[in-house]
């Protein structure tokens, strides 16, 4: 298993596609498979049932892709906060940490539509979650890649080079 992690909008999902497919590996996404757990949308499970709700079936989601054939797994930004999440990742295969600055993932997630703890300022709330999360990525990744300046396709190449 290769477990991607990093903040929103480092790229995780569009890097966990193209990288599952230049290994011939199935490709899942943590945050799709509450969706369909639940058959919610992320921001109708923090709206309805709360963060911990979500947290709760992050893990699940989390457990479930962590089984069966080799993938590749774009796992939800704040899914390290749980410390059985962390140990399952560094148990499980090897961690990824697409790692960008706080102005690129601003750029990125525009508006941050669709994600609720973005809020109404996304660049202060990342420049909130992201010292929170960081030390928790460092603790669970083999491998680090800096997305700021590289093609999805480029950091893909860094992956696959460093396995």
């Amino acid at each position: 298993m290769i477990f991607l992690v990093g903040m929103m909008g480092v790229g995780k999902t569009t890097v966990g596609r193209l990288l599952a497919e230049r290994l011939g590996v199935r490709y899942c996404d943590s945050d799709a498979q509450v969706v369909a757990n639940t058959g919610m949308t992320v921001p109708e499970i923090f709206s309805s049932r709360g963060e911990a709700a979500f947290r709760a079936e992050e893990k699940r989601a989390l457990a479930e892709a962590a089984q069966g054939d080799p993938a590749v797994v774009a796992v939800a930004g704040g899914a390290v906060l749980d410390p059985d999440n962390r140990k399952l990742l560094r148990e499980s295969g090897t961690v990824v940490w697409l790692r960008a600055t706080l102005e690129t993932m601003a750029t990125r997630v525009g508006r941050g539509t669709g994600r609720p703890l973005l809020g109404d300022d996304p660049a202060a709330a990342l420049a909130a979650l992201y010292p929170q999360r960081e030390p928790l990525y460092a603790e669970v990744a083999d491998i680090v890649v800096d997305v700021d300046d590289a093609r999805p396709e480029d950091v893909v190449e860094q992956i696959a080079a460093a396995l």
